[in-house]
């Protein structure tokens, strides 16, 4: 599995921006597992903030960005979208995709209470940062 993100510029605060995860996968369904947006800004924990089941579409967002980030669903390609709405200064961090092929209902739970940072395959990140 591959996971290479793009999309990450500076935006004023308040703005949106749209961030791609391209997965390759060889030996597999696409669709299978979860695939999760984590961010590390500098100074802090590696936070989790979105994880899609992509089989059926079922989303999990973290409380510090529910309501203003948005995973889309059903584009049917093998790209997924991090929709980021009402930028905010503390958004400003490193952003991943991660991947894993097993059990969505337990992993994307655990990841947005911060109870696992890690997926078996992760894209090496894309840099966002949100001015005041």
């Amino acid at each position: 599995v591959q996971l290479v993100e793009s999309g990450g510029v500076s935006v004023q605060g308040g703005g949106s921006l749209k961030l791609s995860c391209a997965l390759s996968v060889s030996g597999g369904t696409s669709d299978e597992g979860a695939v999760a947006w984590f961010r590390k800004a500098e100074g802090k924990e590696t936070e989790g903030v979105a994880c899609i089941r992509r089989s059926i579409g079922r989303t999990w967002y973290s409380a510090s960005v529910k309501g203003r980030f948005i995973i889309p669903t059903d584009n049917g390609t093998n790209i997924l979208y991090l929709q980021m709405n009402r930028l905010k200064p503390e958004d400003t961090a490193i952003y991943y995709c991660a991947g894993d092929l097993g059990e969505a209902e337990v992993l994307c739970p655990n990841i947005i209470r911060g109870q696992r940072l890690r997926m078996d395959y992760r894209g090496a990140g894309t840099l966002v940062t949100v001015s005041s």
